[in-house]
């Protein structure tokens, strides 16, 4: 290995960082405020990568019905709940159109546009609002009853919703993977390294999302309600905090994370439909380094993270995988060592 070698790992390394930091935030985001170990925030990634695929091919996404479907059933679990619990049924009629609306919009607008051959950057944009529609139903229909489960309870969901995800995609998507064009086909030289424009803008999108997300929590009513809820769920119920309301916001906002990530890492690397199970799982490992609680952390541990792939790559290309898991172990080891007790977190 020389500088230059060395160099062209390097930027690998810090360009899928940036996409693993992004996963990472989400997971830690979703982690903080409903508790949830989120796996699928990977599928997320595959269905905004997949879905601008098929609306390259001038096809309707598979992703739009099962919109429709998922909108369906979430509509219709909130009007029985509301009708169950308030008596009144105009209440339960406006909470399930409501809940309708968007994903109804947004699958008229994707039937109505995916034959017209549009630009990939309004494309791109139908993709991230196909897949952000799906946070809050996913947190409807698989989470939001059982908010006050035990942690443990709610992991198990999440290995049920990421199966359930996945054989949904395989089914709305085939096996065959897609690959999608660059937002930007340019390339510039710096040094020994060869920096293509998809490149710049990975890191730019990274980078604003960061500062928005950050801007987000410290100066709106809302972020700072989230993180009320994060500090403490019951308290922020007592102020007048839905619990509900943060729920739905927070998986909104990790599905829109997930699929402009995968709009991101589309035109790198080809994109199957359980592609998203891997990329997610690293974006987890970044968040477990930043225990499940830090975003600087989990900003970090992304970019060692990506570091450590690209470099295992080029010595043990077969182990690369098992490299960037196995460096889990210590960090969990360190953990418990220093938590200082065994009590379970009710």
């Amino acid at each position: 290995m020389d500088f230059s070698i060395a160099s062209i790992l390097m930027l690998d390394g810090v360009t899928n960082g940036a996409i693993y930091a992004l996963l990472g935030l989400a997971t830690v985001l979703v982690f903080t405020v409903t508790r949830v170990i989120f796996i699928p925030q990977g599928e997320f990634v595959a269905y905004g990568a997949l879905t601008l695929a098929m609306l390259q091919t001038g096809k309707i996404p598979g992703t739009v019905w099962l919109l429709l479907i998922m909108a369906a059933l979430a509509a219709l679990m909130e009007g029985v709940a509301l009708w169950r619990h308030s008596g009144h049924p105009g209440r339960a009629l406006k909470a399930t159109l409501k809940t309708l609306i968007f994903p109804v919009i947004v699958s008229g607008l994707s039937i109505w546009a995916a034959p017209q051959q549009f630009s990939l950057w309004i494309q791109a944009a139908l993709s991230v609002a196909i897949v952000t529609a799906f946070g809050p139903l996913v947190y409807r229909v698989a989470y939001q009853s059982l908010e006050s489960s035990p942690p443990l309870v709610l992991l198990i969901v999440s290995v049920g919703v990421h199966f359930a995800m996945t054989g949904l995609g395989l089914l709305f998507f085939g096996a065959e993977g897609f690959r999608n064009p660059p937002f930007w086909d340019e390339r510039f030289n710096l040094g020994p390294v060869a920096v293509s424009g998809q490149t710049v803008i990975i890191f730019a999108v990274s980078l604003a999302l960061i500062v928005l997300l950050w801007l987000y929590f410290e100066r709106s009513l809302r972020g700072k309600a989230l993180r009320a809820t994060a500090v403490n769920r019951t308290g922020a119920r007592l102020m007048g905090i839905s619990s509900h309301s943060a729920g739905q916001l927070t998986f909104l906002m990790a599905a829109f994370i997930g699929a402009l990530s995968g709009l991101l890492i589309g035109p790198t690397t080809t994109v199957f439909y359980d592609s998203g199970f891997l990329i997610g799982l690293k974006g987890f490992v970044a968040a477990v380094i930043a225990g499940l609680s830090s975003y600087p952390g989990a900003l970090i541990g992304a970019l060692f993270v990506g570091i450590v792939e690209a470099f295992g790559a080029f010595w043990a290309s077969a182990f690369k995988e098992v490299i960037v898991f196995t460096i889990i172990l210590p960090v969990l080891l360190v953990r418990s060592l220093r938590a200082g007790h065994s009590d379970e977190d009710h």
